[in-house]
C-alpha cells in the first residue's frame, strides 16, 4: 500500500484568465506539467489541495477538468483525495463522482486528517 502522498495545490494548475473565468487549456497544460514531474514515481496517491483556491469552478468546468486528470496515464489512476473547505464540499464531491464513473478513485473531504487517513489506508472510503 502506497504511503506516499503528493500534495498538488489547487492553484497549480487552475489558473483565471482576465475576465475571471476558468483558464482551461492552460490549465489542462499545467496538470500534464505536473504528471510528468511525477511520470517516475510508481508508488504514490495524490491530494489535491482546493482550500485556497479562490472563486468558484462550474459544473462543466468540474466535469471537464475530472474527465481530464482521471484520464491521465500518469496520475488518473491514482488513489485521490480533494481536500476543500465546507462550503465547497459538493463541488469537490461533483468532481470525484465524475472521476469514479471514469474509474477513478477519488473522494472529497473537508478534513485533512481524514483525507490523510484515508490516502494512507487507516480509514474504509468516506467522503468528508
Amino acid at each position: 500500500m502506497p504511503t506516499n502522498v503528493r500534495v498538488i495545490q489547487a492553484s497549480d494548475f487552475v489558473r483565471a484568465t482576465p475576465d475571471g473565468r476558468c483558464d482551461i487549456p492552460t490549465g489542462e497544460s499545467l496538470l500534464l506539467d505536473i504528471a510528468e514531474a511525477v511520470s517516475d514515481l510508481e508508488d504514490f496517491n495524490i491530494l489535491v489541495d482546493t482550500r485556497k483556491l479562490s472563486g468558484m469552478l462550474t459544473g462543466a468546468e468540474l466535469w471537464h477538468l475530472a474527465e481530464k486528470f482521471v484520464n491521465h496515464p500518469h496520475i488518473g489512476r491514482r488513489k485521490t483525495a480533494v481536500l476543500c473547505p465546507d462550503f465547497r464540499l459538493d463541488h469537490a464531491r461533483f468532481f470525484a463522482l465524475r472521476a469514479e464513473r471514469q474509474g477513478g478513485d477519488v473522494q472529497a473531504f473537508s478534513s485533512y486528517e481524514e483525507a490523510m487517513d484515508w490516502l494512507l489506508g487507516s480509514q474504509p472510503g468516506k467522503d468528508g
